[in-house]
């Protein structure tokens, strides 16, 4: 077989990953987060210098270039043209985490915005970062990590390997702000899950009263769904205990419900997700030359008489999957999609022709289950 052809095989069978909902209880903090409890993302423009001639002369490097220069008390003249080939103008970002304080550090990301071929070797020079409001929350400087490579012949052939226009620092920026949380803003804490559901709502409360005694019949209740999102929580005034209150709380484990039945198309990739409980309607297909048969019958398992045993009814699925030329086919309610899907993969039918039948499917309301095109 040809490397071509095994590669072809592997992605067919690779192509559809079937999606087993929640089965076992997950601790709080890993299925929902406390609102007004979040990270900033904090933005800056600044240069970096001593690069090995890989910079830029781009006009607003070089005005960027005269403004610090005129921040140390040199002044240029206009007439002077600076060559500035190992400096170069960047976007710096970061993102503030939560509860941090004065002093601390934190990673950031520096991104040529001109025509720097690389920012290999240089370093960051004083940046501030700065938030949503405008204000500066943090400062950036340091030297850059640059992990891409570049390389340019005389005759204009070159190499770029990964990008070397992109660099980090590791605790480049110094906090200098700190931002208010909403832990201590109200006499409750709101839990905002992760993945939106009713009925994880339902049960994400019930745990909650439940394990902190709680009485719902009485009218006593500590947790509170408000939608299929949020729950809301009572909670101690006092910081110590509020804080104590949410160590315990998030360690507690329930157990979500099922994700809705969904399949989910990335046509660009070729990339099929079915979730487990996506079942099957009476219909009619044919695609192409493409043939598939699904039938279901029950099978009855009759143990011996001297063997104490029950008798058991059993349901059977065939499926059949052919690319001659044949007639429309029909198959019975029933049977699981993946059944259908692991057919059609062992004929070697391209992506395209699995992406074509859910569609009809779906427009023909045989597809119990929520169709997703991405």
């Amino acid at each position: 077989m040809e490397t071509s052809t095994l590669r072809s095989s592997l992605i067919y069978l690779l192509m559809v990953v079937l999606v087993t909902p929640f089965a076992h209880a997950q601790r709080i903090k890993d299925l929902a987060s406390i609102q007004g409890v979040r990270s900033n993302q904090l933005v800056g423009y600044g240069l970096v210098v001593g690069l090995p001639g890989t910079g830029e002369q781009s006009p607003f490097t070089e005005q960027s270039f005269r403004t610090m220069l005129s921040n140390f008390g040199i002044s240029l003249s206009s007439t002077v043209k600076p060559k500035i080939k190992n400096v170069a103008a960047v976007a710096v970002h970061a993102e503030l985490p939560a509860f941090m304080k004065p002093g601390q550090t934190i990673d950031v990301t520096v991104s040529s915005v001109g025509e720097a071929a690389s920012l290999r070797g240089g370093t960051l020079l004083q940046t501030f970062l700065k938030g949503l409001d405008g204000k500066v929350y943090a400062v950036a400087q340091g030297s850059l990590v640059v992990s891409g490579f570049g390389a340019e012949g005389a005759d204009g052939s070159k190499i770029v390997s990964n990008t070397p226009t992109v660099g980090r620092i590791v605790n480049g920026a110094l906090v200098e702000r700190a931002v208010p949380s909403g832990l201590m803003q109200n006499d409750f804490l709101t839990l905002n899950l992760n993945y939106p559901d009713f009925s994880t709502a339902k049960s994400l409360a019930d745990t909650i009263n439940q394990r902190l005694g709680a009485d719902p019949e009485m009218g006593y209740m500590i947790a509170t769904p408000i939608d299929a999102a949020s729950v809301r929580v009572s909670a101690p005034r006092d910081v110590g205990q509020r804080v104590s209150f949410v160590a315990t709380l998030e360690n507690f484990t329930f157990t979500p419900a099922d994700a809705p039945a969904k399949v989910i198309i990335n046509s660009r990739t070729g990339t099929i997700v079915i979730g487990k409980d996506v079942r099957l309607l009476p219909a009619a297909i044919t695609h192409g030359g493409l043939t598939v048969t699904i039938s279901e019958y029950q099978t009855v398992s009759q143990p011996n008489a001297l063997a104490q045993g029950q008798t058991a009814v059993t349901n059977q699925s065939i499926v059949d999957v052919s690319l001659d030329d044949s007639r429309m086919f029909k198959f019975d309610p029933g049977v699981s999609l993946d059944e259908l899907v692991r057919a059609v993969n062992e004929v070697g039918a391209a992506p395209g022709d699995l992406m074509a039948i859910l569609e009809a499917l779906q427009q023909a309301g045989a597809l119990q289950g929520e169709l997703i095109v991405i």
